[in-house]
């Protein structure tokens, strides 16, 4: 493949990128539209991981405690708790605990955490303490769940023990079975909720190892509590009815049957929360990844997750960071060396040496470059060279040359390498006349001498191993440059060599016209002169 196909592919890519620009794919910053954006007010987000929490907390000791109910009077109905107990436990003292753990517990449990996290509301830097309070707190939840769930499992089966020991297997795993669902779920959901707190905590580092289960004791760990433990229970369920006597055929399948409904369902609920839990990191980097083929390298992701998730976010990062260093050494590298020279050097490893290659040249030299500096400020100056500068490399590029240095007031621009082409003297004729129209218009305070040759030239790296750059050396550059000093006092101030003219094709010879023959300085030859019409 062509450096000049590779150019032109490219500058396909880029336009195209500049084209989709406006519809690259957006993913929330922390993947759920709930959580907001890390843009928001510090207050706000307290207020919303509290209700967040809320919400979910009561969602899920309510769904427990119907499933506790659902088993000790449905899955297990001799002996019954409306017929076979005192009615204050059934109707007072059970409820009034639910009651109180239910309300007490939740903004407890929540307050507390909230607090924990003062921290992040205060707008303070996150110390290591602070980090590890972050990533604690799913687990304090989890933990305090597991102790008023506890709590209300040893007291009914006291309760409900001393008016009939039958009752004590049946609550032990009703409850302990519903509390450890609950406590998974509040610990899955709390993670979740404290996602824009666990970003900020992570500024400080990945958390420790013994925080971090990973996900696969995530995984794990959801799968012994949400699945695991329902299939103990059936196995316990059977073993007592075997041995107690207590229930029918019929009593002991729909019991079996009720735990494994619960069983089921919990367990895809739980999972189904992993799972969202596990992809969602994924799909932020997917997006952003989406983002970076299509150009734009301003998509850093919040990195949330304090699993190898997060070290998958926090590499993305350290890559765009390092994609957006090497365009900046791309864009600094062609701006100095010029892009066609920078697509060669990408495509194969720059070394010392040259070789022949027929090429156009085009030198560009002020006329009167110390009067025009004398007697304005170093600021007007630059600005009037940088205007003048402007036009050469703008009609260069248009033309499919390579602006291969400057010096002081003067350019030199070459065609024909290290870009082929077919007909470089094509290029350079047309280059030349829209650089002297255009100084003209734009630029009349810099009236220039301009001369177009060509012929074969050694092209290729110049210097040593430490320091080297392109540079074309041969006949047409010297012939060029002496056309520029000659172009000076003609008044086009554009001569190019009749040797060039003739090489071009018929349309772009139809723009000049022949002249004297003259001897260049420093040459033995004649040359003959031509002029734009």
């Amino acid at each position: 493949m062509t450096n000049k196909s590779v150019a032109q592919r490219l500058g396909g890519v880029l336009e195209k990128v500049t084209q989709q620009s406006g519809r690259l794919p957006e993913t929330p910053e922390y993947g759920s539209w709930l959580l907001g954006k890390s843009t928001e007010s510090q207050r706000r987000r307290r207020i919303r991981i509290q209700v967040i929490m809320t919400v979910f907390i009561l969602f899920w000791n309510v769904l427990g405690i119907g499933s506790a109910l659902l088993l000790v009077t449905v899955a297990f109905p001799v002996p019954s708790i409306f017929t076979d107990a005192p009615w204050w436990i059934t109707f007072a003292a059970t409820p009034g605990y639910i009651l109180v753990a239910l309300v007490l517990g939740i903004f407890w449990i929540t307050g507390r955490t909230v607090n924990a996290l003062r921290w992040s509301i205060e707008e303070r830097s996150p110390t290591r303490e602070d980090q590890l309070n972050t990533f604690r707190a799913p687990w304090r939840v989890a933990k305090a769940h597991l102790v008023l769930w506890g709590i209300g499992s040893v007291l009914s089966t006291i309760l409900y023990g001393m008016v009939n020991t039958i009752f004590i297997p049946r609550f032990l795993f009703a409850i302990g079975f519903a509390g450890v669902i609950v406590a998974t779920a509040c610990y899955l959901t709390t993670e979740f909720a404290l996602r824009p707190v666990a970003a900020q905590a992570l500024e400080a580092g990945p958390p420790p190892r013994r925080l971090s289960a990973g996900i696969m004791g995530r995984t794990m760990t959801v799968w012994l509590l949400g699945s695991g433990v329902p299939m103990i229970g059936i196995v316990v369920t059977g073993v007592f009815a075997l041995s107690l006597q207590n229930l029918t055929e019929t009593q002991f399948a729909v019991a079996v049957m009720i735990i494994a409904v619960l069983a089921l369902g919990f367990g895809f609920i739980l999972m189904w929360i992993l799972s969202w839990l596990t992809a969602t990191p994924v799909r932020v980097v997917r997006a952003a990844l989406k983002r970076v083929e299509q150009g734009d390298l301003d998509c850093n992701v919040v990195v949330f997750d304090g699993t190898e998730l997060g070290e998958l976010q926090r590499g993305f990062n350290a890559m765009v960071d390092g994609l957006k260093q090497r365009e900046r050494v791309r864009d600094l590298f062609g701006r100095h060396v010029g892009r066609e020279v920078a697509a060669a050097a990408e495509l194969q490893r720059p070394r010392l040496g040259g070789e022949e290659r027929h090429v156009a040249v085009i030198f560009v030299d002020i006329i009167g470059s110390t009067q025009l500096v004398t007697g304005r400020p170093a600021t007007e100056v630059v600005d009037l060279l940088n205007r003048f500068f402007a036009v050469i490399v703008d009609e260069v590029d248009r033309h499919h040359g390579f602006v291969n240095k400057f010096e002081g007031d003067a350019a030199l621009a070459v065609f024909g390498a290290p870009n082929h082409l077919d007909n470089p003297e094509d290029e350079a004729l047309a280059a030349g006349r829209a650089i002297a129209r255009r100084i003209r218009d734009e630029a009349p305070e810099c009236e220039a001498g301009i001369g177009v040759a060509s012929g074969e030239a050694v092209a290729g790296n110049v210097g040593a191993k430490e320091r080297f750059e392109y540079t074309v050396i041969g006949e047409p550059v010297n012939e060029a440059a002496r056309l520029c000093e000659l172009a000076k006092s003609t008044p086009a101030h554009l001569l190019a060599s009749s040797q060039t003219v003739q090489n071009a094709r018929e349309n772009e010879r139809g723009h000049w016209t022949f002249g004297d023959t003259v001897t260049l300085r420093g040459h033995d030859e004649p040359t003959r002169l031509a002029l734009p019409v």
